[in-house]
């Protein structure tokens, strides 16, 4: 069976790249009618020529496979990241039953983790459903925007 080409609008990048700029975001996604397009600052990512001339240097499509596999935790599409710069907790308190682990089933909203942040503690909510397959933080562990936390399938 012949693989499926995917039709590439350069218009909706060059939008999305625009959007990246103007909020400040490090990527952006977006899904319709069953197709996905994700934008993302990568500075180290290997530009073709094409790509180089249709947009900044430091922003490039990021076309990933969906299947799960040896991809990289930060380019994984079912990447959690941390919406800030703090100290995450795997628990509401020391002592306490954990909020998520390896296999936990994770519905949109549930709270994954806690990042504590200027004497605040921020619940980190899922952003899909789904099942959670790798944890990439300690429970304690100071954390940057954007590190990958966890990972959801």
């Amino acid at each position: 069976m012949p693989k499926r080409r995917i039709a590439v609008d350069r218009e909706t990048i060059r939008e999305l790249t625009a959007l990246l700029d103007e909020t400040g975001l490090s990527e952006i996604e977006i899904e319709q009618d069953g197709q996905r397009v994700r934008v993302a600052r990568n500075e180290a990512a290997p530009r073709s020529a094409a790509l180089a001339s249709a947009m900044p240097a430091n922003l490039m499509p990021s076309i990933e496979p969906i299947a799960s596999g040896a991809i990289e935790p930060a380019k994984h599409p079912g990447v959690v990241t941390s919406p800030m710069v703090g100290t995450a907790y795997r628990a509401p308190e020391p002592g306490v039953k954990i909020f998520v682990d390896i296999g936990s089933v994770v519905a949109i909203g549930d709270t994954l983790l806690i990042i504590e942040a200027m004497k605040t503690l921020n619940q980190i909510p899922s952003p899909r459903a789904g099942t959670v397959t790798q944890i990439l933080v300690e429970d304690g562990q100071p954390v940057e925007f954007g590190e990958p936390l966890m990972i959801i399938e």
